[in-house]
């Protein structure tokens, strides 16, 4: 076995690994609109809002609609909007159709380089035993527990943060309820849901590598070694 491509192949795939990961973990609030349906009740928006299930569920979908790239006209169904509130979310789907691309690309990744570890007769060397399913995502999980301890202490700041990192020197996030109406469907307690989806289905796609390493490793000793 040639090591010193075997450790490269290991780097290389965890990385992948780590990356698709947190991507489709990203991707699930984003796509599945069920879940933003289920919050509607559970956060008594409608109560809250004034506004009826019916037009929370348009306002959103044609807001996603354009986030995602299935339309180029922005809209928020019978809610106001500015254009300050659009080019929000004009970042919104800059940042959306990355997520997509990491997931995508990721995915191409490992299957390179499995064509290529089959192709050179080498296998991703595992490191103290263990290999890319378990580094890959033993490192994400220890950010994913991280981030989870510092969003708990204080989600607000934690909120803030996180936009002024991925939208730099913009504040059109910070929403005027009177002009982008759509931010009173869209409470604080729906994002800090969606940050506890991300957050549990990276840490159970982890979990489930890791235990997928360390079985294949018992099925061969020497690999431990």
């Amino acid at each position: 076995m040639n090591k010193g491509l075997g450790k490269t192949l290991t780097i290389l795939a965890s990385v992948a690994i780590a990356l698709f990961i947190l991507s489709l973990a990203i991707a699930c609030p984003i796509y599945i609109r069920q879940f933003y349906y289920a919050q509607i009740q559970a956060l008594n928006l409608p109560e809250t809002t004034g506004y009826s299930e019916e037009t929370m569920r348009e306002a959103y979908d044609e807001m996603m609609d354009y986030c995602l790239g299935q339309t180029e006209e922005f809209g928020t169904g019978q809610l106001a909007w500015s254009e300050e509130g659009r080019s929000h979310f004009q970042d919104c789907r800059g940042l959306f159709k990355l997520d997509a691309m990491v997931v995508l690309w990721s995915l191409i990744a490992l299957i390179f380089l499995s064509a290529m570890s089959r192709l050179y007769g080498t296998k991703p060397e595992r490191i103290a035993g263990r290999g890319p399913l378990f580094w890959g995502p033993v490192i994400l999980l220890a950010a994913a527990i991280i981030t989870t301890l510092l969003a708990a202490r204080d989600f607000y700041k934690f909120f803030v943060v996180f936009h002024n990192t991925f939208f730099p020197g913009k504040d059109n996030w910070i929403f005027d309820p009177s002009k982008d109406e759509i931010i009173k469907i869209l409470p604080e307690e729906f994002f800090r849901n969606c940050a506890i989806l991300i957050v549990t289905v990276a840490i159970v796609l982890c979990i489930v590598c890791m235990i997928l390493d360390i079985a294949k490793g018992r099925r061969n000793p020497s690999a431990e070694k």
